[in-house]
């Protein structure tokens, strides 16, 4: 006869601390040695296998933030208020809120999703929209939009080919269903990016100040209460990118996580089913803190909420409802499952709560309550398998000093200027140096990605793109109204770091002010390569350095934000991409202004300095395949003046539009303004080539009526920015006086056909 299989033996708290020598899997699971004899030591016991499960997820680098942690320290210490007022909530919590005035707040938050992405970039892209759609509901907003910073690999690479088309259907396919608008974004091109795009996701939502909740489990004896989808097998180990690490079976014959699948599954449907669900829970009161299940799903939610909170928290593991009945204790800790929240209820609360998620078909079960312990307590049958501080899980992970240095090659790479390449010589070759740039990938027209999504679902978009920022009305009575852009040129980054962020910062920043928009905050996502390379952690020291540097000196807060690494192929780092979002408040919407020319016989002015400023540039990119030198540099008194300036013209009705000048200069934007209604243009400039490809920053083309002219021009000079008056509007052409001319129709047509020659027509 052959012996029975031994029944399983169930790793609790009490039998890890009987069998001290039993060997977990802890490197496995990406933690360091240092790092589990930590974990040993605030126990006073080896972990269970559940602990260590909670241990590795929340102590990895994307949700410890343990290599970047010290450097963010110095946002802190930015000033929290506007020229509305104070930030209402900020670093620190699911997403940060501003007051916009009339009683209404904006919360907004980026966050990425890169690996998921580019494992499963469908799935992968659409829960990077999920999960932040979720942070924004979790303040106790209601989402109105999202945009998508987008990075790839070169457009005509077989891999680009492969994911891109699977993340843009992901990003439209779950914003889409959730009835969100996509009010802007980025699609940029660059071959640091094959094999490891880069999917930052940011939501925009608004609420009343009374409406704001904060995420925390106080009150003994309230009640805790997970509602949303059920518990699935997917995402498991996602956050710490462990897609097919395992726990292996014990000597004792203890079962662990299986493989699963790493990449979490989208329901948009049931989202949205959350997010009326949650908001009417919100508006009735019978919730005292909720949390979202993003990164780390129970791990997280538990001890955060706990940590937050003034007591303990007990947990039934095994009432959490589930898709797959074989998932252990450590894989429902660790599961990524999406369209889940946790809330804290008070116990005469329930029944109503209850009731509301019925209503909603959302379905809820108590799965624990606050104690007056100071512990997290999680029990699996009957039986303790997770007995831990709280803060030890959500707060107090490791903090690295990771050496940094600047890299030896930087020194070459800025002394190898573009202003010393060969440029075009006469008027034929300076438009055939146009017409590549408007074609390249980074300038080309993005419809093909942008048509994918709905821009203006909910019949409150009034600018998206290809606008400069996107802006969306809060109220539909006094049309009080966000406008909200990302940005980030990778290329000036990698030149220096310390500009680069302050020059993502510049752009973004212009981006809101000419639309007339008075900018109040920062939100931002900074992708950066291995923090274990001293070359990327000195990039990413200097990034942070300088954001934090400009946002003091155009008295702007950060509120939150995100920090993605190990962006790497093989040894091949990605270009350090601080993507920066801001956020400005428009009084009016009624008063935006577009970037096109509109009419005929306007005038063409230019506002700013143009200095020869084209290394880091598109230009020296397209025409060159060149990247070193200086990036442009940054003026952040002149970019608060030509904010100021835009919006005094627009409250006083002088502007027809208004376009920055960022990639590809005034050439760019001389193109892209005459598309927008095919009203053409005649310029005369200076030096041509220079005045078209340069990059300086602080710097915008706007028109204005003849009656309007001088007056214009009084109020630039009273604001002190500089003004050049370059032309008029009108025509089919654009022409450039000695130079060239080009017909609209011809140039447009070349913008047009670069994506669909790659990526193939849409077909609706």
């Amino acid at each position: 006869m052959t012996d029975a299989p031994a029944t399983p033996v169930l790793d609790t708290t009490d039998h890890a601390a009987a069998t001290p020598d039993r060997e977990l899997p802890w490197a496995e699971l990406g933690l360091k040695a240092d790092e589990y004899a930590r974990i040993t030591e605030i126990l006073g016991r080896r972990p269970t296998g559940a602990e260590l499960a909670m241990y590795s997820v929340m102590w990895s680098e994307h949700c410890s933030y343990k290599s970047s942690k010290v450097h963010l320290k110095k946002f802190g210490d930015l000033p929290q208020e506007t020229p509305l007022g104070k930030t209402l909530a900020g670093i620190g919590e699911n997403a940060g809120v501003i007051d916009i005035g009339q009683g209404y707040a904006v919360t907004f938050k980026v966050e990425s999703h890169n690996h998921p992405s580019y494992v499963e970039p469908y799935q992968g892209a659409a829960t990077g929209v999920g999960g932040i759609v979720r942070d924004i509901l979790a303040m106790g907003a209601r989402p109105v939009a999202v945009m998508d910073p987008l990075r790839f690999g070169p457009l005509d690479d077989e891999d680009t080919r492969r994911v891109l088309p699977g993340i843009v259907a992901g990003v439209g396919g779950y914003g889409n269903c959730l009835g969100l608008p996509n009010i802007g974004g980025e699609v940029v091109f660059d071959e640091t990016y094959l094999g490891n795009p880069l999917v930052n996701a940011l939501c925009v939502g608004v609420l009343r100040h009374e409406d704001l909740h904060l995420a925390f489990a106080s009150g003994v004896g309230n009640q805790v209460v997970l509602y949303g989808a059920r518990t699935g097998g997917d995402g498991i180990g996602g956050v710490s990118v462990l897609a097919s690490e395992t726990f292996d079976a014990g000597e004792d014959g203890s079962s662990g996580p299986a493989k699963r699948p790493a990449v979490q599954v989208g329901d948009p449907f049931m989202e949205k089913l959350l997010i009326e669900c949650t908001l009417e829970l919100f508006a009735a009161g019978v919730v005292n803190g909720i949390q979202d299940l993003g990164g780390a799903g129970l791990s997280c939610a538990t001890s955060e909420l706990a940590s937050a909170g003034s007591g303990g928290m007990h947990v039934e593991l095994d009432t959490v409802p589930l898709r797959d009945s074989t998932l252990s204790p450590e894989e429902i800790l660790m599961s990524e499952s999406q369209e889940r929240m946790m809330a804290v209820v008070e116990p005469h609360h329930l029944d109503a709560f209850m009731a509301i998620c019925a209503k909603w078909d959302v379905e809820a079960v108590v799965v624990g309550e606050v104690t007056d312990g100071d512990h997290l307590v999680i029990d699996w049958h009957g039986q303790t398998v997770v007995d831990v501080p709280p803060r030890s899980v959500a707060h107090d992970g490791p903090l690295y000093e990771r050496p940094f240095a600047r890299p030896a090659w930087q020194d070459a790479l800025q002394a190898d200027a573009a202003e010393a390449l060969s440029r075009p010589v006469g008027g034929d070759d300076l438009l055939e140096h146009l017409r590549r740039v408007v074609a390249s990938p980074n300038i080309a027209d993005k419809s093909w990605v942008t048509d994918q999504y709905d821009r203006y679902v909910q019949g409150n978009t009034v600018l998206a793109q290809p606008e400069d920022a996107g802006v969306v009305r809060i109220d539909e009575q006094t049309h009080l109204g966000v406008a909200v852009s990302t940005d980030c040129n990778g290329r000036f980054a990698k030149l220096d770091p310390y500009v680069g962020a302050q020059l993502a910062l510049a752009e973004s920043f212009r981006n809101i002010a000419v639309t007339g928009a008075l900018p109040l905050a920062v939100t931002d996502c900074l992708n950066f390569g291995s923090p274990e390379d001293p070359d990327v952690m000195w990039q990413f020291e200097r990034a942070t350095h300088g954001l934090k540097d400009a946002c003091a000196e155009l008295g702007i807060p950060v509120t939150g934000g995100n920090v993605s690494f190990y962006n790497s192929t093989g040894d091949t780092a990605i270009l350090p991409t601080p993507v920066v979002g801001v956020l400005g408040v428009v009084q009016d919407v009624r008063t935006r202004v577009p970037m096109g020319f509109g009419a005929a016989g306007e005038h063409v002015l230019l506002l700013g300095e143009t200095r020869e400023e084209l290394s880091g540039g598109t230009w020296a990119d397209v025409v060159h395949g060149h990247l070193g030198g200086h990036p442009p540099v940054v003026d952040l008194p002149a970019e608060q003046a030509l904010g100021a300036l835009v919006r005094d013209a627009v409250a006083a009705g002088l502007l027809t539009s208004a376009h920055d000048l960022s990639d590809g200069g005034l050439a760019v934007a001389l193109a892209e303004s005459t598309f927008k209604h095919g009203v053409g243009v005649t310029v005369a400039l200076d030096d041509p080539f220079v005045d078209l490809f340069s990059e300086s920053s602080a710097r915008a083309v706007v028109t204005v009526a003849e009656d309007d002219h001088d007056a214009f021009v009084a109020l630039a000079e009273r604001h002190g920015v500089e003004l050049a008056s370059i032309g008029r509007t009108g025509g089919s052409d654009l022409t450039v006086e000695g130079q060239f001319s080009v017909a609209v129709t011809e140039l447009e047509a070349a913008w047009k056909a670069t994506l669909p020659a790659v990526l193939g027509t849409l077909i609706d």
